[in-house]
């Protein structure tokens, strides 16, 4: 049975996990973008999981290292730029993030933008459901100029598992006379081997002194300079990149704190704290049964196909798969592979969406 929904990030969100994701600028081989974006690259195929924190085993912030063919957009420095985000997902409570952009591929970011405290709302609140979900800002002046310039977005989430998340989108910057930018460095936490900043409990002053003594960086076509360090060249690894970081985060006071507080695993993932997800409209149900586990996550390891997946169909619309362990989504008129519900679930229709509810 098929679905379609008006809005197409509507209809995605009603089968998608329930965490944030730019659509605006497109995020590297994001399905949930307001525009069809180039071609995928060879080999490359749609990340369903786009909304899912960084894995905190990996040092591929961006997810994949491999960037769109072409920019999906073109900003002028000193200009202001919008950045949307996808609608119906869980906030969080807000939280800390940052705006920033690499010249070197992503292994380096400085920050051009921040929003400190609370991120997708107007004031304190645990509250899942954003009020905010589109933020404009002005772009330094001072930017240099170029056409693989990679944009991100991360986030530091006020309520839940403690998590990092992050979306890049890459991007090619005009306007501009000067050839570096020196600014803060972006902020990471809740990852491995960088400090974990603790769930606010409503003070949203929690971790700030991480993003108020970031150090300065400069940044350039040709390469990244840290405190006046030499330039680091392309070939270093984004760990290597970072480790600099860690050493200035020791100086906070979060530090003896951090050091002895685990990473918890992602939302969405085993061992998922299911009532920071409660209040979205997502892949959830709240009719579980009685010490189950409450199901957000699909599991997209799968690689077969549904009946649907042969033919014609119109982006947003989307199917439970014939056996009904999961569904396909319409990505720009190709259906996906098999998207799998979690474990003990299936795919149900539910008004004008569909659902993975108890089986």
């Amino acid at each position: 049975m098929l679905f379609k929904l008006t809005a197409i990030a509507g209809a995605l969100a009603a089968v998608a996990s329930a965490h944030m994701t730019i659509i605006n600028p497109c995020p590297r081989f994001s399905a949930w973008c307001t525009s069809e974006p180039a071609a995928l690259p060879a080999g490359a195929s749609y990340d369903y999981n786009i909304k899912s924190p960084i894995d905190p085993a990996s040092d591929v912030l961006c997810k994949s290292n491999t960037p769109w063919p072409q920019p999906v957009a073109t900003w002028t420095a000193g200009q202001e730029v919008t950045v949307d985000f996808l609608k119906n997902n869980a906030a969080h409570g807000g939280g800390h993030a940052q705006f920033s952009v690499s010249y070197d591929g992503g292994k380096t970011f400085v920050v051009v933008y921040e929003v400190l405290r609370y991120l997708f709302f107007n004031g304190p609140t645990t509250s899942n459901n954003p009020e905010v979900l589109s933020y404009t800002f002005t772009l330094p002046a001072d930017l240099p100029n170029s056409d693989s310039v990679v944009f991100a977005w991360s986030w530091v989430n006020a309520v839940g598992n403690r998590e990092f998340y992050m979306n890049c989108a890459d991007v090619a910057i005009t306007g501009s006379t000067s050839t570096s930018y020196t600014g803060k460095q972006m902020v990471i936490a809740n990852h491995n081997g960088y400090p974990t900043i603790p769930e606010f409990n409503n003070d949203y002053d929690t971790g700030i002194s991480y993003y108020e003594n970031a150090a300065t960086i400069t940044v350039s076509p040709s390469g990244s300079s840290s405190g006046g360090n030499a330039v680091v060249s392309s070939s270093v690894a984004s760990s290597e990149v970072y480790s600099t970081a860690v050493e200035d985060y020791a100086t906070t006071p979060e530090a003896a704190d951090a050091e002895s507080t685990p990473v918890a695993p992602p939302l969405g993932h085993a061992g998922q704290d299911a009532s920071s997800d409660a209040a979205t409209d997502e892949v959830a149900v709240s009719s579980a049964p009685a010490a189950e586990p409450t199901p957000v996550a699909e599991d997209t390891t799968a690689a077969d196909s549904s009946d649907e997946s042969s033919a014609a169909c119109v982006h947003g619309t989307y199917a439970c798969s014939a056996d009904g362990a999961g569904y396909n989504v319409c990505i720009w008129g190709t259906w996906s592979n098999v998207i799998r519900c979690p474990s003990r679930t299936a795919c149900k229709p539910l008004n004008n969406s569909i659902v993975c509810d108890w089986a």
